[in-house]
């Protein structure tokens, strides 16, 4: 009896000791992985820090939609009317093409250096570029400080939350359509030669960069996950290293575990389940930015021109309470809804739906009163809720068609390709709704009816695109 104590006790000393040898004295991954494994808890405060940082990169992507149309028109580089939305669609596209040219590059330095020099960095560059794009003047300081901002924030690569950014879509918005032009909504405490009156978009702006310089204050907290191994720890090397090959040796799972971790991405790029669904991702993701910039521009454009003649503050309310009602269904209804019918039905159930809904807009242009805004409303909580599902179950299959170990590579590709789509996204969709403007008299098609069928022709693709042989679906 106590042969065999003394045996449980040496093997639990020595499974304390393998345990022990995998940390490094020093070490901040280390020391992140040592608590997760012996603190069982929820790590709340962590959560919070996290939750608030990718806030602050969500928050000025989507706040500059609702007075986009009026700031193009302020800058006097449309000769008509109509080219308004041509432009709007260059400033549009900007963030997301500068995020384009350097997610790989800042995945890279956070895999070097660490996440967290490179979250602080991020959230110096809101706190700098949001001012400044507040602050411009004309067409060229805005596409400027839209490309530096999405070009030197590199937040989301580290790190992302669905439910932050969510409400970041929710928040964004109705921040840039309630306190754009302050010193014509509130005269009596935007006097209009003050600094919001010579500058009417800068308080929205101002409102997200001060928020970014407290989240700046709060990432100063956040531990560092980066594992760093001085080559200096000889005394520990040599029992991690004999204690690996042990492993490896008893446990031909693990080697095989092992292997796939080490897959390269050009492995990743011949997996065709994997590529067909990052691509028809990208085609969907083409379509919703186009909707977003055309969206906002079609809110405010004058009716004589098929628009809505929306106010700022009504299509920053109308963009808040669809992002609301995308938050709420993101958190209780998808995931049934997804066990039900599965990632491909909804996704193709879900373009159908949006083809016909997109459909119907112009037709909804012509009403008036309590009616027209309890259908734009209803429509577009609808079409965002239809856009996240197929969005979605297009992600899942993404990350179906890979290991666990290959995810964080895979969404490297998803998210270098998805954001040069969305970058191509806001200036085809601006180009589009211009051009349809000046033909207001065709006989096919005239005016907004071609711009929400183009955007209907782009959504049908995406569905084709879901079907065999296109779309491999992963093996279970």
């Amino acid at each position: 009896m106590a042969e065999n104590t003394e045996a449980l006790l040496e093997k639990a000393e020595r499974a304390r000791a393998q345990v022990e040898a995998r940390y490094r004295e020093g070490c901040p991954g280390c020391k992140i992985d040592r608590l997760k494994e012996t603190n069982r808890g929820v790590p709340y405060k962590l959560f919070f820090y996290v939750w608030v940082i990718v806030l602050c990169a969500a928050l000025p992507i989507s706040s500059l939609f609702p007075f986009l149309y009026f700031m193009i028109r302020d800058f006097k580089i449309a000769k008509r009317e109509e080219d308004i939305g041509f432009y709007a669609g260059y400033v549009g596209s900007a963030f997301m093409f500068g995020r384009a040219l350097t997610s790989v590059l800042w995945g890279m330095i956070a895999d070097r250096y660490g996440r967290k020099p490179v979250i602080l960095f991020g959230t110096v560059t809101v706190v700098v570029f949001n001012t400044l794009f507040g602050l411009s003047t004309n067409f060229w300081m805005a596409v400027s400080t839209r490309f530096l901002l999405g070009s030197l924030c590199g937040i989301l690569g580290p790190m992302r939350i669905s439910t932050s950014w969510g409400i970041g879509l929710v928040i964004g918005p109705a921040i840039g359509g309630y306190f754009a032009q302050p010193a014509e909504k509130f005269p009596n405490v935007f006097p209009e030669k003050s600094i919001f009156g010579r500058f009417p978009y800068l308080l929205p702006c101002l409102l997200i960069s001060v928020f970014s310089l407290g989240v700046m204050v709060v990432a100063c907290w956040l531990p560092e996950t980066l594992h760093m191994h001085g080559e200096n720890s000889k005394e520990c090397d040599i029992p991690y290293e004999a204690l690996e090959a042990e492993e490896n040796k008893t446990s031909k799972e693990e080697s095989q575990r092992n292997e796939g971790s080490h897959q390269t991405s050009w492995s990743l790029l011949r997996n065709w389940p994997l590529m067909s669904s990052i691509i028809v991702y990208c085609v969907f993701q083409l379509h919703d930015m186009a909707y977003t910039e055309i969206f906002s521009l079609w809110a405010i454009s004058p009716w004589k021109f098929g628009g809505l003649s929306y106010s700022t503050a009504d299509v920053g309310e109308i963009l808040a309470l669809s992002g609301f009602g995308l938050l709420l269904f993101q958190l209780f209804l998808y995931a049934r809804v997804e066990r039900i019918c599965g990632p491909i039905v909804i996704s193709r159930v879900g373009a159908v739906l949006s083809i016909i809904l997109l459909s119907s807009y112009p037709f909804i242009a012509t009403l008036t009163g309590i009616i027209l805004t309890i259908l734009v409303d209803s429509a577009s909580i609808l079409k965002n809720v239809l856009a996240v599902s197929i969005t979605t179950g297009l992600f899942l299959l993404q990350n179906r068609a890979v290991t666990q170990e290959q995810r964080g590579a895979a969404n490297g590709i998803s998210l270098s390709a998805m954001s040069l789509f969305k970058a191509m996204g806001p200036a085809a969709g601006g180009s589009i709704f211009s051009w349809a403007q000046k033909r207001q008299n065709a006989s096919f098609l005239p005016g907004s009816h071609m711009v929400f069928f183009l955007l209907n022709v782009i959504e049908a693709l995406g569905l084709l695109m879901t079907f065999k042989p296109f779309l491999a679906q992963p093996k279970d």
